[in-house]
């Protein structure tokens, strides 16, 4: 595959949404992240990520907690709330890779996958932090590993989890993550 337009159609065809980000701004993305998103490619091109995401802060956030594990990784991927155009919150999750680990903001290519079939957003108005802790937990982390990833302490992870299960009336962790998926 050395042809250009064989490289532009795989870009164009592939399956999950792609995006190529220069300093957080959507340089060129394929019709399937405008489908996920459900916008059109001129109305993203150029734009900060940001238009993506549920609130400012929570684009702030990951993109500080972002950047030290891809400048010493050269990826990162998660699970997170995202934005649709039409202003509905979804499930996706984002894998990207940095071109340069040294200025990991600078370059990058990112995939978008729509997860909300396997994970609904539930109606229980989260906050942002409530939110990345519960993407956590949905994938089995304990409270230091979380507290680690998300920079807080394990005990301001616990007080979280018992927001969380306080607001979906479980009564233990497992509860807890089995209400979160089937909400």
């Amino acid at each position: 595959m050395n042809d250009p337009d064989e490289y532009r159609m795989a870009f164009e065809m592939a399956p999950v949404g792609l995006v190529i980000a220069k300093r957080r701004a959507i340089v060129d993305c394929n019709q399937q992240l405008c489908e996920i998103f459900m916008t059109s490619k001129e109305s993203l091109l150029g734009r900060s990520f940001q238009v993506l995401y549920p609130t400012v802060e929570e684009f702030e956030r990951l993109g500080a907690r972002i950047a030290p594990i891809l400048n010493a990784k050269g990826r990162y991927a998660d699970s997170r709330i995202m934005k649709r155009a039409t202003g509905q919150v979804f499930w996706c999750h984002v894998t990207g890779k940095a071109l340069d680990r040294n200025d990991p903001h600078a370059a990058g290519i990112w995939s978008f996958e729509d997860i909300s079939a396997q994970r609904p957003v539930t109606e229980h108005h989260l906050t942002g932090r409530e939110r990345e802790v519960a993407a956590h937990l949905l994938e089995g982390k304990t409270s230091k590993t979380i507290g680690k990833e998300l920079g807080i302490s394990h005990r301001t992870v616990e007080l979280y989890r018992a927001r969380l299960m306080r607001k979906f009336h479980a009564h233990s962790t497992p509860d807890l993550i089995q209400r979160m998926l089937s909400s």
